[in-house]
């Protein structure tokens, strides 16, 4: 059956329909049949013509059961649903569901002290740094913040994804034919990290560039997957 990811947070604004689609644009690359799944009734649902992977519309209760089930139905599938700011009650469905839950948070104190907030509430799910500096100086400085806030959560924490302008293409209705290679090489790292934790074979062995936090070993880290 479909593996599920949720992408969730309490807080607006950390990138998390940005990193469900870089994620879903990720999975297709490396050859895996992926659903972004659309919950934010603040958002329109996106075309999927041109994109490596199915969009679904699930913005109330019923819809996201059905899609849901359907995922659950499939061989090779995985489904990343895209969650939303402020929304408490709807962030825990969300993780109960979950095979894998990600929490993305960019580099501001306000967004560290959130996420960390969330890691205390959720513990099985993993932190994702995400829009983070691409300038040595800025990410350096973001990345001691990290260490220093985020000692007690390094290693629930994902590679960084680094901001990219490119990424909002991935937003448009109607995605462009091609996509600038930066924003590719992004897309399949952090595919190739989320299925590494799914313990499915991502069939690549080149690994992304990250930050300086220590990870846990494959067998210590704090969520495998849930269903046999």
């Amino acid at each position: 059956m479909a593996r599920i990811i949720c992408v969730i947070g309490n807080k607006g604004g950390t990138g998390k329909t940005t990193l469900s689609h870089m994620l879903c644009q990720g999975f297709g690359l490396l050859g895996y049949r992926a659903a972004c799944v659309l919950t934010d009734v603040s958002r329109e649902p996106l075309s999927p013509n041109g994109r490596r992977y199915i969009t679904a519309d699930a913005r109330n209760g019923e819809a996201l059961t059905k899609v849901i089930e359907k995922l659950r139905t499939l061989d090779e599938w995985v489904g990343v649903v895209d969650g939303a700011g402020n929304r408490t009650d709807m962030d825990h469905k969300l993780y109960d569901l979950a095979d894998i839950v990600l929490l993305p948070f960019r580099d501001s104190h306000e967004d560290i002290r959130a996420v960390s907030r969330d890691l205390e509430i959720f513990p099985c799910a993993y932190g994702v740094p995400a829009q983070w500096p691409s300038n040595l100086w800025q990410r350096e400085a973001a990345d001691r913040n990290v260490l220093q806030l985020m000692g007690a959560f390094r290693n629930r924490l994902l590679k960084p994804v680094i901001a990219l302008s490119s990424s909002k293409l991935l937003l448009h209705k109607q995605m462009p034919e091609s996509l600038p290679s930066p924003l590719i090489r992004a897309c399949r790292a952090l595919g190739r990290e989320v299925l590494d934790i799914l313990e499915i074979d991502n069939g690549d062995d080149e690994m992304g560039a990250g930050c300086h936090i220590e990870r846990l070993p494959t067998a210590e880290t704090p969520m495998r997957l849930r269903r046999a």
